[in-house]
């Protein structure tokens, strides 16, 4: 028996990995946060499957599905939304799953902002402009923040900034961002990337909370913020240049 934590992607059925899909087709369980996981992903599962949604249970329930399973010696399919790297809660999950001696593996999914670029049409690293992402979120009930990771911290380096679960927050983003990117700087904010209801809201750090107001947005939207989002005239990638020699184009090692 083997419990499977599998990143399900930013929504749509088909941006699951394959090896994500085979899983689930396989396992007799599968667990799923149902808040944030498309339903449409339920379909890969075998028939007769046991299917828990997992967003009423706290992390002891959670606990006790993945003993019954273990007694039962049934796989399970774990399915978190976006990608397992960051924000997932599945470390946890692994912790008390050493603890018992229970084995799993871990499959990558599409993260939340690979999906929003590809909305957006956008690369978030420019040449000259942008050659960072940084990934991150605001302190809020779940957890705090540690004080050294602050968005001010980040907006000095001038990285394009994907800033997670912080609609709540929108006025302090704002007011800590502006005074070291400027208020012109470009906003995108995400909805349900990849999902038929995504939605898009663009601005700047001067108007994006206005924007927002009249175009009200799910709270676990995604942030961007960044030079990046607005680039046109940007140097080309040195990568391609006809000038530039390197192994793949006859330039030896």
């Amino acid at each position: 028996m083997t419990v499977h934590f599998i990143g399900a992607g930013p929504g749509a059925a088909d941006l699951i990995t394959v090896r994500g899909r085979d899983l689930i087709a396989r396992c007799p369980v599968c667990l799923y946060a149902g808040s944030i996981v498309a339903p449409e992903l339920l379909d890969y599962c075998p028939p007769g499957a046991r299917i828990v949604d997992t967003a009423p249970l706290d992390l002891d329930r959670i606990e006790a599905e993945y003993v019954r399973a273990f007694e039962a010696g049934e796989d399970v399919a774990r399915l978190h939304s976006g990608d397992l790297s960051v924000y997932s809660a599945v470390a946890e999950q692994m912790r008390r799953l050493d603890r018992l001696s229970i084995p799993y593996t871990l499959t990558p999914g599409v993260p939340a902002f690979a999906a929003a670029a590809a909305l957006l049409k956008r690369e978030f690293t420019v040449p000259e402009v942008a050659q960072s992402l940084v990934i991150t979120r605001v302190s809020g009930r779940a957890s705090a923040m540690p004080e050294t990771e602050n968005l001010k911290a980040f907006a000095v380096t001038g990285a394009t900034l994907a800033i997670h679960l912080a609609i709540h927050a929108l006025d302090r983003v704002v007011a800590e961002l502006t005074p070291v990117l400027g208020a012109d700087c470009p906003v995108a904010v995400v909805a349900k990337a990849s999902w038929p209801d995504g939605r898009i809201v663009t601005g700047t750090l001067g108007d994006i909370a206005g924007q927002l107001e009249a175009h009200p947005i799910p709270r676990t939207a995604l942030i961007l913020v960044g030079r990046a989002l607005a680039a046109r005239d940007f140097r080309e990638s040195a990568l391609y240049d006809t000038a530039y020699v390197r192994r793949f184009r006859g330039g030896g090692e």
